[in-house]
């Protein structure tokens, strides 16, 4: 297969910990051509869409080091075709590049997109878990949002709770993420005006419902296919509301309870059909806080709680979409052939 990874700098990969480098090396140890480009190198040439890549140089045989894997890594670099791939894996850092997605939506009916491109357009941001049918919020937090300070200060005032989690809609990596009480109104009209008014006409703000337990840390759970492939549990740093890494926090092994696997199937389905076959999704006390769709981190963490290696699932994934697709083509032109055939006879 011809396998394009459309990422962040090469240089910028932490290769101990990045969960991109282990797919990227699967694809490589199995023979793949895998090239690797970013957003910023897009481009188009006589109506044809195409990018500057490295291309990995095939020698043999692929070191089983991951670290060893980056450091020795050598590439090539040529303009190639989108349309030449096989796939095109999307692991691009937010926020989205809705100019990257517009170059795809040239090649996206001759190659396999993950994830796809509409569905990384309706779930890139936080209102995406809002879309769930969950009218009890037995899975989905009581959510709020909106650029009004006015009314985000009512919600806050007309809580049941004593406190709630406010953060940016299209934040990413728990930048921004804090807790807000109600006995700090004053303070809470300040944080409103300098989160909405930081951007040009306003930025949105969520103001979601407090979960129990969050000081404990929430689940990351990695989905393949509409199902959960692995998790891990993150313990946040002392004095930090956060659970992410790289706020400082911590993981431990998990297995998924009952009701975590009852979120899982019912969210399952609905992630299939937007496109979104590899997700992570971030639960605190069994509800669902966050869908992250478009580089979702953790594969290293998890394989090695674990002893696993999930970017085998992740590939193996996409090796078959592939060649589903290729069977179906040989089929239709089969089909045609046999009706031409009959035509001239």
């Amino acid at each position: 297969m011809n396998i394009l990874f459309l990422m962040y700098p090469w240089s910028s990969v932490e290769p101990e910990t990045d969960s991109t480098l282990r797919m990227i090396h699967e694809c490589v140890a199995r023979g793949h051509t895998v090239a690797l480009t970013t957003p910023h190198n897009l481009t188009m040439r006589s109506s044809e869409a195409s990018a500057f890549c490295q291309i990995f140089s095939k020698e043999e045989p692929v070191s089983n080091n991951i670290v060893s894997f980056y450091k020795k890594a050598v590439f090539k670099k040529a303009r190639l075709p989108l349309a030449g791939f096989d796939t095109i894996i999307m692991r691009a850092n937010p926020p989205l590049d809705p100019i990257a997605l517009n170059f795809l939506d040239s090649v996206r009916d001759d190659v396999f997109i993950m994830n796809d491109i509409d569905g990384l357009r309706i779930a890139n941001n936080k209102l995406y878990t809002a879309s769930f049918d969950d009218p009890t919020n037995k899975f989905i937090p009581v959510t709020h949002v909106s650029k009004t300070p006015e009314y985000l200060e009512e919600v806050l005032r007309e809580s049941t709770t004593d406190k709630m989690i406010m953060k940016p809609l299209d934040g990413y990596g728990g930048q921004g993420v804090i807790l807000v009480e109600k006995h700090a109104q004053k303070s809470f009209h300040s944080l409103l005006e300098f989160y909405i008014n930081s951007g040009k006409g306003g930025n949105y703000v969520i103001l979601q419902e407090y979960v129990e337990g969050a000081d404990a840390g929430d689940v990351r759970i990695l989905m393949l296919n509409g199902e959960p492939i692995g998790a891990m549990k993150r313990i946040p740093a002392q004095n930090e509301v956060r659970s992410n890494i790289h706020a400082g926090g911590s993981v431990v092994k998990h297995v998924l309870t009952k009701k975590e696997k009852e979120l899982c199937k019912h969210i399952g389905p609905k992630l299939v059909r937007d496109g979104l076959f590899f997700v992570g999704i971030d639960v605190i006390n069994e509800k669902l806080i966050e869908v992250n769709v478009q580089s979702p981190g953790g594969i290293m963490r998890i394989n090695k709680l674990n002893n696993v290696k999930l970017q085998k699932k992740v590939i193996d994934f996409v090796e078959g979409v592939v060649n589903a697709k290729e069977v179906l083509s040989q089929r239709k032109t089969e089909f045609r052939k046999a009706i031409e055939d009959a035509h001239v006879i």
